[in-house]
């Protein structure tokens, strides 16, 4: 299996329910280094996974969606534990619909996957990983 992963940053402020969470409950701001891995079993014709241009473009513009937002005044969210895996999957889903509406060229058609990791701090991050 072939990859190609692009990186970008977002800034989010959020807050948690349930005990689980205990000071995280209160409001808090979250920076989040997120890549995105696109996969395939085979390069497309120009012998590329996916171009790493677009796939930049895409990944800036579904996180551009998102940050310098406080997530629980958005409507999608609304009484959702915005957690890392949580968004980990929300930007992986939406790089997704992208794909599919040609929006990262037309030798993405052939990706397998896509998996989307979201690093909290250099010792802690999560991933969503998910078919095409």
């Amino acid at each position: 299996m072939f990859s190609v992963t692009v990186r970008d940053h977002m800034m989010v402020a959020h807050s948690f329910h349930g005990e689980v969470f205990g000071p995280a409950r209160r409001l808090h701001g979250a920076t989040f280094v997120v890549d995105a891995t696109f996969r395939r079993a085979e390069l497309d014709g120009d012998n590329i996974v996916v171009d790493i241009a677009l796939a930049t473009e895409e990944l800036k513009a579904v996180l551009g969606e998102l940050t310098f937002r406080n997530l629980d005044d958005e409507p999608a969210f609304a009484g959702t534990n915005t957690t890392t895996e949580f968004l980990a999957k929300v930007i992986a889903d939406r790089l997704a619909d992208r794909a599919r509406a040609g929006r990262l060229g037309e030798g993405a058609h052939g990706l397998a996957g896509i998996t989307v990791t979201l690093h909290e701090s250099h010792v802690a991050w999560a991933s969503y990983e998910r078919a095409l």
